[in-house]
């Protein structure tokens, strides 16, 4: 008896064990086995029973890898309900003139990547030739994540069925004129075509999950039933390095959506080299996805091998398949049949003796060609079988050669991903692998011709009918003519305007009210879709759990803890907020699904994503700028925002730049607002922009960024008459005069120009100024300093163009004769971007340097940012203009013991 049998079953399960003479039995079988078949053959009877045994649905756990083959075997593949031919011939046509379009950008230097979509073609041709849902039928169609190096066959395809012509194609990533085609996938650059932009790698998967889960969301919210929308992302499996693109694998499973399915294009190579070289990558996915609950597919190796694993009685084949790293296979791919007799076949008896059985040719066909991924009978039964799986969303790994159909040039060669273009031969080379009628004289002094087979030519009239059949295009995006959303009522933002009198309110919680009223609204509440990332009662928002619920696709199964509470914590299937959880690019990967939903769906959604300041765009500028890449709508609010207003919690939290990075990107608008009535002005500007009268596209596809500070000041009635200067980005707010300050009639003066809380900074020196130096200060809000400097860098572009325009911030400080100070909870940097525009002396203050952990008094006198700090510095600038003794400035430092 073994040693297993002979372990007490405590040792083995914390089940007690009920027959323990039968579990003996067990054991023994398999020493049996061993003993009189071999290891192997014990191993190969194990992992049947184990996969008959998770068939049958008993609880076990899963195996999280299985053998290098094809999970559906040929004789389990359905037939495919088309011309199988006719389909090659598209293939052909489309593979010809992705490598064309490249090779003829190459001559202006734009290069391009041909060997990425060589490998894929069938990936993309199988499933827009019978999986593909267009947006002309039901529903919204399916979403399409494009991998982007592949773009140049999506560009060739749409040139086969008229969408583009030979100048497009000849303008590929030629854009200054106008008529180019970008790149890679990218909705604002060519948005009749790309949905999502992907080729920022690691995004597209994630974005693609949460966007399977927003469909979820908008049907369960009875917002637009696109139950039979499908979302397809196809990736690279050198991507799946990527940190984000394995990120939501359990959000996927755990949530069931099986509306989802990944491709994920394994030809063993990333951007330099082999993904694992020494290792297998397709068994490393296929654990990781297994293990996440996903459902995996794996299509491997074509029909050319169907004839080897029939010889393969003992398992031989497929134990060294399993056994022999990816780099090694990519060196088959380039060798002779001798050498892989040697290596590949030569290290098992059985497998020498298997060899002994195959011609050269069969050889090569098998290890330099036959691909699962290159064969549409193998891609169309794994898309079957994901379409067919329900419970749980499905990945297709499926192996490829990339460079394929390209040459031996260019085929698994480690450069491949560089090399730009081909030679005249090896596109005559290229032809008659390809079968294409394109004859010599068609290439005039040398250069590469595209072809095409007549615009009612059977190929291109059976691709308009598949495609039709499907709903129309694919892919496209569609921006319908939505009717605007009506407008709030006035007395949600009236209500900031008369201030909190005596009462103090942190403006987080003043945009947190703010939306809570909004939300109420009988029209547009339902079109909220608040988004945050387990953060939700540090800005206020608890009292929203049991009015509009947290989205859970199963409800809520338990009784919460707190149920007995007025906040408690309610889930609902229905529910509006998604509580995504401790992932701020889970968060941004739902905020950028609702705020597309516009042109996904056809939905005119509101989502807002707050988060802590820090772990925005600090954490994830990179989907900021995929969101403004989608054309993405909707309000991003930095709470617990600045560099001091955050106590105790130190260098890590401690946000100064993010307005510095928000103003790198175009379709940020970005305020720093001081009050609660600034956030209403700029809210209810954001909603009209957006969602409101009808504007051209590229006006409305901005996205709004507002910092909100978590510290409680009382809120001040609004000013009148200053509603375009909170808009475009600066106000004076009071005079010393308005602010009933008493100064000598020949008072030297100052303007201090503070943004968000440090406005408050800025009116207490305000009093110091007036009350201990005689000296007469107004103040002024910088709502944004970004918004500032857009608008002076159009008028500069305006006066190249022989147009006069004067910047709003001169305008604004007008008639001003006294210099400016400016102060911000933020590096100098963010105030210092409209320096250059002002007229006036001109100088600031800000928080440069890394955070650290202290009160608020402390971190302002620390970074020379409080209001003794101001004053100090208002007197030093006033010095050098001698309006101030110059003995003023050491005397204040003495006083405040700065």
């Amino acid at each position: 008896m073994t040693d297993l049998a002979a372990k007490s079953p405590s040792e083995l399960d914390q089940l007690p064990d009920r027959d323990t003479e039968e579990t003996a039995e067990w054991a023994a079988s398999l020493d049996a086995v061993t003993k009189a078949a071999g290891p192997h053959r014990a191993a190969y009877l194990m992992r049947r029973t184990l996969q008959h045994a998770e068939g049958a649905g008993l609880a076990l756990p899963k195996l999280l890898e299985t053998d290098y083959v094809n999970t559906i075997p040929t004789s389990a593949e359905p037939t495919i309900d088309g011309d199988e031919e006719m389909e090659r011939k598209i293939t052909a046509w489309n593979r010809w003139n992705a490598a064309a379009m490249v090779t003829r950008g190459a001559k202006h230097g734009v290069g391009g990547h041909i060997a990425t979509f060589a490998s894929a073609a069938w990936l993309y041709e199988t499933g827009f030739n019978h999986f593909f849902r267009g947006k002309e039928g039901d529903g919204s169609g399916d979403q399409l994540y494009i991998q982007g190096h592949a773009s140049p066959g999506i560009y060739a395809r749409a040139f086969l069925d008229g969408r583009l012509s030979e100048q497009h194609l000849d303008n590929f990533r030629q854009e200054a004129g106008g008529k180019g085609l970008p790149s890679y996938p990218h909705p604002r650059r060519l948005p009749w075509l790309w949905e999502f932009p992907t080729v920022s790698m690691g995004l597209g998967p994630l974005s693609a999950i949460y966007q399977a889960r927003f469909n979820r969301y908008l049907t369960n919210r009875n917002i637009k039933d696109v139950s039979n929308s499908h979302v397809w992302a196809f990736l690279g499996d050198g991507e799946m390095d990527e940190p984000e693109a394995t990120a939501a694998l359990g959000l996927a499973a755990r949530e069931g959506l099986d509306n989802l399915t990944f491709v994920i294009n394994c030809n063993l190579q990333r951007l330099d080299g082999p993904v694992r070289a020494n290792f297998k990558i397709v068994q490393e996915l296929e654990g990781q996805f297994r293990g996440a609950g996903w459902n995996v597919v794996k299509s491997m190796w074509g029909n050319a091998w169907d004839e080897l694993f029939q010889l393969d009685t003992q398992g031989a084949l497929v134990r060294r398949l399993r056994e022999v790293p990816d780099a090694q296979v990519q060196t088959y791919q380039t060798r002779d049949a001798a050498y892989i007799r040697e290596d590949f076949f030569g290290k098992d008896p059985a497998l020498v003796e298997m060899a002994k059985l195959l011609s050269d040719d069969k050889i090569l066909e098998c290890f330099h060609l036959s691909r699962g991924g290159h064969e549409p009978r193998k891609v169309y039964a794994a898309y079957k079988a994901a379409l067919s799986h329900k419970g749980a969303p499905t990945v297709i790994l499926a192996q490829t050669v990339k460079g394929y159909t390209l040459g031996e040039g260019f085929a698994s060669k480690n450069a491949n991903h560089q090399m730009k273009k081909l030679s005249v031969d090896e596109f005559k080379n290229m032809r008659d692998l390809l079968e294409l009628p394109i004859s010599d004289s068609q290439f005039v002094d040398g250069v590469v011709p595209y072809g095409h087979p007549g615009t009612d030519s059977p190929e291109v009239r059976y691709l308009q009918e598949r495609r039709a059949a499907l709903g129309g295009p694919a892919p496209a995006r569609r921006t319908q003519a939505l009717a605007p959303l009506p407008a709030a009522a006035d007395k949600s933002f009236a209500a900031f305007d008369k201030g909190s009198g005596s009462q103090s309110m942190a403006t987080t919680m003043a945009f947190v009210r703010l939306v809570k009223d909004l939300i109420r609204d009988k029209e547009t509440g339902k079109r909220w879709v608040p988004i945050v990332p387990d953060e939700a009662r540090t800005f206020g928002m608890e009292s929203l759990f049991p009015s509009l619920g947290i989205y859970s696709p199963k409800g809520q199964t338990y009784e919460p803890v707190d149920r007995d509470q007025l906040m408690y914590y309610r889930e609902a299937k229905d529910g509006q907020i998604l509580n995504e959880g401790i992932t701020e690019a889970g968060s941004m990967a739902d905020f950028i699904a609702a705020s597309s939903a516009y042109s996904t769906h056809g939905e005119t959604m509101i989502p807002f994503y707050i988060f802590y300041s820090m772990f925005g765009w600090q954490r994830t500028a990179d989907q900021m700028w995929q969101l403004g890449d989608q054309l993405g709508r909707g309000f991003l609010v930095g709470a617990t925002a600045g560099r001091t207003t955050l106590t105790g919690e130190g260098l890590q939290h401690a946000d100064g730049h993010s307005p510095m990075i928000a103003a790198t990107n175009p379709a940020a608008l970005s305020y720093d607002p001081a009050f609660a009535y600034e956030i209403a002005t700029i809210v209810k500007e954001g909603l009209r922009r957006m969602y409101g009268e009808a504007l051209p596209d590229e006006d409305r596809d901005v996205f709004y960024y507002l910092t909100v500070y978590n510290e409680p000041m009382p809120q001040p009635a609004k000013p009148a008459g200053i509603d375009e200067g909170i808009i475009k980005g600066l106000y004076r707010f009071n005079t010393a005069e308005s602010a009933g300050l008493t100064t000598p009639a020949n008072a030297s003066r100052i303007q201090l120009v503070g943004s968000g809380t440090a406005i408050h900074w800025a009116l207490k020196a305000q009093q110091l100024l007036a009350g201990e130096w005689g000296v007469a200060a107004d103040v002024w809000s910088a709502t944004s300093w970004t918004e500032l400097r857009r608008d002076a860098l159009e008028a500069d572009a305006a006066l190249l163009r022989g147009e006069e325009r004067i910047p709003f911030v001169r305008k604004a400080l007008e008639g001003v004769d006294s210099p400016v100070l400016a102060v911000s909870d933020y590096m100098r940097q963010v105030p210092d971007q409209i320096a250059q525009w002002v007229e006036q002396d001109y100088s600031s203050l800000g928080a440069d340097g890394f955070g650290i952990s202290d009160t608020r008094d402390a971190a302002r006198r620390h970074f020379g940012v409080d209001a003794e700090s101001i004053v100090v510095a208002a007197l030093a600038q006033l010095a050098r203009r001698g309006a101030v003794p110059v003995t003023a400035v050491k005397e204040a430092r003495e006083r405040y013991g700065l």
